[in-house]
C-alpha cells in the first residue's frame, strides 16, 4: 500500500535530488510546486515525483494543494528543504498506519546547533506551549514531518493558506477529538537559504500568521 508524501516547495533544486533519493519503498512523493523559478519542479518529476503546480501563494496553499492531489488512505507531509530525511517517515507514520494514533508528528530534535536558530526555536515552544493549554494535547513541536488520514485531514476543513496551515491543522484535530502523539526525529541543516526559520523575519511572519490562527 502506498503512501503519499506531501512536500510544500518553493526554490528547493537544491534539496531535491537528495530528498527524493531518500524516499523510502512505499512513500509516494508529491512536490507541491509554490510558484519556483529555480527549476524545482522540473528536478522533482526527474527523480520520479508527481508534481502539482500550486498558484495560489502560501506554505498552506501549497500543502492544500498536495492534500488534494494525493489519493492514499494516509498521507505524509514534510518539508522538502533538506532539513528532515525521509527515511524517518515510516517512524511518523507508523502509529497512523497502525489506527493507534489519527496525527502523528515528528517532534524535531538538531542534530546540529545550526540545523534550528535559537529564535525559532523559541517560536515554536511559545506556540506549542499555547497549544498545550488550550487543546491538552502532548505537544512540545509544531512538527513539519506529520501524518493523517486523507479523508479526515479534508474533513477538518484547514483554511489557513499561509504559516498558520499546520498549527490549524493541530489545533482543529485536538478539538475534533484526534488521538496526537509526537515521535523524535532528526533536524539537519537546511540545504540552501532559509526562507523561514533561518531568519528573524520569516520566523515573525511565522508567529503573526500563527498568532492569527489562535485568535481565530
Amino acid at each position: 500500500m502506498l503512501t503519499d508524501v506531501v512536500l510544500p516547495c518553493l526554490n528547493e533544486a537544491g534539496a531535491l535530488p537528495w530528498v527524493l533519493a531518500r524516499m523510502p519503498a512505499g512513500y509516494r512523493p508529491i512536490v507541491a510546486d509554490n510558484g519556483s523559478d529555480d527549476g524545482s519542479g522540473e528536478i522533482a518529476e526527474r527523480h520520479g515525483a508527481t508534481v502539482v503546480h500550486v498558484p495560489q501563494r502560501g506554505f498552506g496553499a501549497a500543502c492544500h494543494g498536495g492534500l488534494l492531489a494525493a489519493t492514499s488512505e494516509v498521507v505524509c507531509f514534510m518539508d522538502a528543504d533538506g532539513s528532515l530525511d525521509p527515511a524517518d517517515l515510516p517512524l511518523v507514520a507508523g502509529p497512523v498506519l497502525a489506527g493507534s494514533a489519527d496525527l502523528a508528528l515528528g517532534r524535531r530534535r538538531p542534530a546540529a546547533r545550526r540545523a534550528w536558530p535559537l529564535h525559532a526555536r523559541l517560536g515554536n515552544r511559545a506556540i506549542a506551549s499555547v497549544v498545550r493549554r488550550r487543546t491538552g494535547a502532548p505537544l512540545h513541536d509544531l512538527g513539519p514531518m506529520r501524518a493523517a488520514r486523507r479523508a479526515d485531514l479534508e474533513e477538518l476543513g484547514v483554511a489557513d493558506r499561509r504559516f498558520g496551515y499546520p498549527l490549524e491543522m493541530v489545533m482543529r484535530a485536538a478539538e475534533a477529538g484526534w488521538r496526537v502523539t509526537e515521535l523524535d526525529v532528526p533536524y539537519l541543516p537546511r540545504t540552501g537559504k532559509s526562507k523561514v526559520t533561518g531568519t528573524v523575519s520569516g520566523t515573525l511572519r511565522t508567529i503573526r500568521d500563527m498568532r492569527g490562527v489562535l485568535a481565530a
